[in-house]
């Protein structure tokens, strides 16, 4: 019985490195490519937050953040959708969060931690709304800890990678024939 469960168990974990990670990319990188698309078609209003935004970030201008944080978002989302530069985008995406919590979510102001954890939720209503935001954080680390999983190109480029370094290494022979 103990081994039919560790057995069970083992091919679950074996399904997270395909899936799990898959399903946190697909939702990430879609949620990401939205916000992107709506930045791309719609007009800067990162004028109005600036004083906002955190060091170094409020010293840049506007334009030039509204361009970094539309095609971050863009390309950041198609790349975790595919998983090709996963952990790079993943912390990209962390950047770009925190700074968004900070300009956008995070209340304007608050007087102690009852009334700041009045903001973790999916409201707007005078108390900050960084639920979401957080939540896209937590979901980000798995991404940067762990990678991509099987299912991504970086997966590919990898076990190309590694391949081609196996090879390189035997030069001489003997050489053990891969598998």
């Amino acid at each position: 019985m103990k081994n039919r469960i560790f057995r069970m168990l083992s091919a679950v974990d074996v399904l997270g490195l395909y899936l799990g990670l898959l399903s946190l990319r697909l939702l990430l990188g879609w949620d990401f490519f939205e916000s992107g698309l709506e930045k791309f078609r719609g007009e800067n209003w990162f004028a109005d937050i600036v004083d906002r935004f955190p060091f170094p970030f409020n010293v840049v201008p506007p334009e030039i953040s509204w361009q970094m944080a539309t095609w971050f978002e863009l390309l950041g989302g198609v790349a975790l959708v595919l998983g090709l530069a996963t952990r790079f985008f993943s912390v990209s995406l962390i950047v770009l969060t925190v700074v968004a919590i900070a300009a956008v979510h995070w209340p304007e102001s608050w007087s102690g931690l009852a009334e700041l954890m009045q903001g973790y939720g999916f409201t707007d209503h005078g108390q900050g709304n960084f639920k979401l935001p957080v939540l896209f954080i937590g979901m980000l680390w798995p991404l940067v800890l762990l990678g991509p999983g099987k299912l991504s190109v970086d997966a590919v480029f990898r076990r190309l990678f590694e391949r081609t370094s196996s090879t390189a290494a035997c030069r001489t022979p003997p050489c053990p024939t891969p598998h």
